[in-house]
């Protein structure tokens, strides 16, 4: 499956801008959406990425932050240990060396070696807007190395 095949199919789709660089071991990953909202806070990642998950991608708005990593291995492998497909990061990861090997699909906008803070600031299942679209909790995204696709039904597959 290609998002270049499903944009065709279901020219309805939004589609992100080409902010996105690849990081994870998983290249095409797609699921419903769960959304996070914080600025260079790392703690409710944490919290999400701990909980059990049933293939979701979890799409974190860290503001666009360049200053320090909101992902790094250590969660990156709590996902993959949890059932979740991936996230997308308005911000930056670490680690992508690791991550890279992991059965885990990441979009962020570059990489960072500062961790962010533990201060439990944040919103989570709210939607939120970057890149050109919205993500709201429970919509549907597809992504890969051509780009990310969110739509509020399941795309028809070509």
């Amino acid at each position: 499956m290609k998002t270049a095949d499903l944009s065709d199919q279901n020219p309805e789709a939004q589609v992100c801008e080409p902010i996105f660089q690849s990081f994870g071991g998983n290249r095409f990953f797609h699921g419903p959406i769960r959304t996070i909202k914080c600025f260079e806070d790392f703690s409710l990642v944490k919290r999400l990425l701990s909980e059990k998950s049933n293939g979701e991608i979890l799409v974190v708005d860290a503001g666009g932050s360049r200053r320090c990593a909101m992902l790094g291995d250590i969660l990156a492998e709590m996902g993959v240990r949890n059932g979740w497909a991936g996230g997308i990061f308005n911000g930056m990861i670490r680690d992508s060396e690791e991550i890279s090997t992991m059965p885990f699909g990441v979009k962020a906008l570059g990489t960072h070696p500062r961790r962010s803070n533990k201060d439990g600031q944040g919103e989570e299942n709210i939607p939120v807007s970057f890149a050109g679209v919205t993500f709201t909790p429970g919509h549907f995204v597809y992504a890969d190395g051509d780009g990310i696709l969110v739509s509020s039904d399941i795309l028809k597959m070509p």
